[in-house]
């Protein structure tokens, strides 16, 4: 069986010239080549028109653009749009595109489902499948800038989608690094925040990798029995070890945690939760992100009230923490982080057992 062709964004910029070396490709190529690939947003090597058409064919022998196809796009009323990727091995993942006036930022995936259980989220429904690759996740960043228009330009990219990313660090460095290249995207470290649940040495590693990215813990819970309930690998971890790891990571990088909070109505939304999280907060360079919990039919809990998080926002900041609510994007459409990707899981289990039956 002949194995499928790799895709063109498994390649860095070194890589690239280094493909170009072993085939005495005069090394200006790969240059032209990576810009045509990243700035120029080419979709075929056809389009490549000041590139040689030998070159063009071989490259086209070689490699695919991508590897994985649209099973979903959709488009909210928000102009927020949201595709769901089928790779080659029958996986999904989500990634999103979202737009403000003045800035596009995208949120990606890191892997196929998560093995986190947060009680009120989509993405782990249905376990953990795998990790993505680095190539993977590059695709995912190419489709959402092929989504804009001539004239819009990717400002942010939040690592927030399916999966932990912190678990899939050596495959997502990579990916990031791709941002940074100046002949290709061209983004700052500081546009690009990474997600985690709170693994306290995935955390230092991030902050010693080098780069100033931001970093948002997902909390949701000002103690740990509640945290136990709502995020249940926290009974491996604890959130003072969380903290003591974000403090370390602001000291490194300098960059200021942001600690994200999802409202669960009756669970942690409570006058005595906001003072509880601002107690455990004080002193801190740290921004609380409360996020309106997203409506999924599979689960029976519920987001609170815009009343509770204004009230909660207030509480918060009376005790001298900053806080935001984050405004909600592409309402209406399946905008809940896993929403679009698990009636696919779950038709993919059904073909399963029917075989095995």
């Amino acid at each position: 069986m002949i194995a499928p062709l790799p895709t063109i964004y498994s390649l860095s910029y070194a890589e690239l010239q280094a493909w170009c070396a072993e085939r005495e490709i005069r090394k200006f190529r790969a240059e032209q080549i990576f810009r045509w690939v990243y700035q120029r947003r080419a979709r075929s090597f056809a389009e490549m028109t000041d590139i040689p058409e030998s070159l063009r064919e071989q490259l086209s022998q070689e490699f695919v653009f991508f590897q994985s196809e649209i099973e979903s796009h959709q488009i909210a009323s928000d102009r927020t749009e949201k595709l769901l990727l089928k790779y080659r091995d029958g996986e999904f993942v989500e990634c999103v595109l979202m737009r403000e006036p003045k800035r596009n930022t995208i949120c990606i995936s890191t892997q196929v489902g998560c093995a986190m259980g947060c009680v009120f989220c989509a993405s782990g429904l249905a376990g953990l499948t795998r990790n993505l690759t680095t190539a993977e996740i590059v695709e995912q960043i190419a489709r959402m800038v092929h989504l804009q228009d001539d004239d819009e330009q990717l400002t942010n990219v939040v690592v927030m989608g399916i999966g932990e990313p912190l678990a899939n660090l050596p495959n997502l460095l990579p990916a990031l690094d791709r941002l940074h290249e100046p002949i290709g995207w061209n983004m700052g470290t500081r546009r690009v925040t990474v997600s985690t649940v709170g693994l306290p040495e995935k955390i230092r590693q991030l902050a010693n990798a080098g780069k100033r990215y931001s970093l948002a813990v997902s909390l949701h819970a000002p103690n740990d029995q509640l945290r136990n309930e709502i995020v249940p690998v926290n009974k491996n971890i604890g959130i003072k070890s969380i903290l003591d790891a974000a403090d370390d990571f602001f000291d490194i990088t300098g960059r200021r945690v942001t600690f994200e909070y999802v409202l669960l109505a009756g669970k942690n939304d409570s006058i005595a939760h906001a003072r509880e999280l601002a107690q455990l907060l004080r002193g801190r360079q740290a921004l609380v992100n409360l996020i309106p919990m997203n409506a999924i039919s599979q689960l029976s809990i519920h987001g609170s009230t815009q009343e509770t998080a204004r009230e909660f926002v207030h509480i918060l900041e009376q005790s001298g923490i900053t806080a935001t609510i984050r405004k909600r994007k592409g309402a209406d459409i399946d905008a809940a982080c896993g929403q679009l990707r698990l009636p696919h899981v779950h038709q993919q289990e059904l073909h399963t057992l029917e075989k095995t039956n």
